[in-house]
């Protein structure tokens, strides 16, 4: 099932110029009412349900029900974020909870160096079979 908002939670993100679910749905799903100040899926049958405006929302306003594998039927998932972790609630129909605890990133945000290590480019290189993270070409098949 999509994302969907509760507006009694939603705050719009106190009118920043993006709310925190707009800037985070990779397929650009969440948008923001300006008349209500409510966040809302735009176009639910599109949601990936890739959990990411569930996880960042500040108020909690945004779930998503949990899938079959994970969580029966009519269960509900809740995540609270932290600094270094991240707990997942689920609730069943009955009322039972459980919560799984996992540690998030903790590095800053843009400070990973996908490069390091690696060696330079060598642009007179760059028609050659290989790869750039190896320093011996592939072998060219012949057919």
């Amino acid at each position: 099932m999509p994302s969907y908002v509760i507006t009694e939670k939603c705050d719009g993100c106190k009118a920043q110029d993006k709310t925190a679910c707009q800037y985070i749905c990779p397929n650009d799903l969440m948008t923001l009412n300006r008349d209500l100040m409510k966040a809302f899926n735009q176009e639910t049958e599109q949601c990936w349900e890739c959990y990411n405006c569930v996880k960042i929302c500040p108020q909690q306003a945004i779930e998503v029900r949990g899938y079959q594998d994970f969580s029966p039927l009519g269960a509900n998932v809740i995540p609270m974020r932290g600094t270094d972790s991240i707990m997942w609630t689920i609730k069943f129909r009955n009322g039972i909870l459980k919560r799984f605890k996992f540690p998030i990133r903790t590095t800053a945000e843009g400070s990973v160096d996908p490069y390091k290590g690696k060696p330079e480019a060598d642009f007179a290189n760059l028609k050659k079979p290989g790869y750039f993270t190896t320093s011996k070409p592939m072998p060219v098949i012949k057919k």
